[in-house]
């Protein structure tokens, strides 16, 4: 239907708002109508200036509810601007894999909040690697400007051009530190990075570690079966009691145990050491996960066994 130019004016009722379409949201909601023919138009204000393109709405019924999304119009000039320049977007790259902040996650960093955005992995020779930026470091702010989650995070990088000197604010260990970091272009093979979480994997020779976690070293054939990135070390989990609390925090078979209690892991006899010295129930470990494919931190809380 070719209804020609459109043009809404509504009440924004929220900023930087995501969907979970995309890697890179920061959308407007409002109340302007959009519908079916007119996404793509003008979002404007009361004076008819310009603040974004309407893009898409929160519907039961598949007509407007009063709930709709436009991208901002900083963020539509960036991206025009991009393309003219270059005719592709070139983003900013940092080489830091994020993780949402929760209340365990934060109670056993020492945290007083949930802002920021946690680095459960920093890539080797990467911008953020040669700044000095380290697994577990909690990034609170870019280039001066307060980071409230993952989300925001990736957006201010991806902004940044690449080759620019950007001052990243982290606390780590319960302290600010800075680092300069200078950006790079988004690697083309991360782009499209794919993995297939169906495979089933084979358990190598079992070792008790854990509470309900038996481990076994990484062996070579075993790496090349699940697939495990050779920079990747640790005890690999060879198996997981479906009732204990380091399942209910999300660790699996085929995971590989990388740190623990910010002690490094380097094979399975490491894991069952460290494991045996701890004396407290909330247990932070960091893991490389099967199913994502990347290193995450969770909490295994052990005052929750089941009787």
């Amino acid at each position: 239907m070719n209804v020609g130019h459109t043009v809404t004016r509504g009440i924004v009722s929220a900023l930087g708002r995501e969907a979970r379409m995309v890697n890179y949201e920061n959308f407007i909601q409002t109340d302007a109508p959009i519908n079916r023919g007119n996404s793509g138009g003008a979002l404007i204000d009361a004076q008819g200036r310009l603040i974004g393109i309407n893009t898409m709405i929160v519907s039961s019924s598949g007509g407007n509810n009063g709930i709709g999304f436009a991208i901002p119009v900083n963020m539509a000039r960036n991206v025009m601007t991009q393309l003219i320049q270059h005719g592709e977007m070139i983003r900013g790259y940092l080489g830091v894999r994020l993780q949402e902040m929760d209340d365990e996650l934060a109670d056993t960093l020492g945290l007083d909040s949930l802002d920021g955005a946690l680095a459960a992995n920093v890539n080797p020779n990467t911008p953020a690697a040669k700044a000095g930026i380290k697994p577990g470091d909690v990034i609170t702010q870019f280039n001066g400007k307060p980071i409230r989650d993952t989300r925001e995070l990736r957006l201010r990088v991806s902004e940044t051009a690449p080759g620019t000197e950007s001052k990243v604010k982290v606390l780590r260990g319960g302290k600010n530190k800075q680092f300069t970091v200078v950006l790079e272009p988004f690697p083309e093979e991360l782009r499209f990075a794919s993995f297939d979480p169906r495979e089933r994997r084979s358990a190598p020779q079992r070792e008790e570690s854990l509470e309900g976690v038996e481990v076994s070293d990484i062996e070579r054939a075993v790496r090349r079966e699940l697939n495990i990135p050779g920079d990747i070390s640790g005890a690999l989990v060879t198996d997981v009691d479906e009732d204990s609390p380091a399942f209910e925090a999300g660790l699996r078979e085929g995971d590989v145990i990388q740190q623990i209690q910010h002690n490094d892991v380097e094979s399975a006899d490491d894991a069952i050491e460290l494991s045996e010295e701890i004396d407290k129930d909330q247990i932070l470990l960091r893991i490389w996960s099967k199913e994502q494919r990347g290193s995450r931190f969770i909490v295994v809380d052990e005052s929750k066994k089941k009787d």
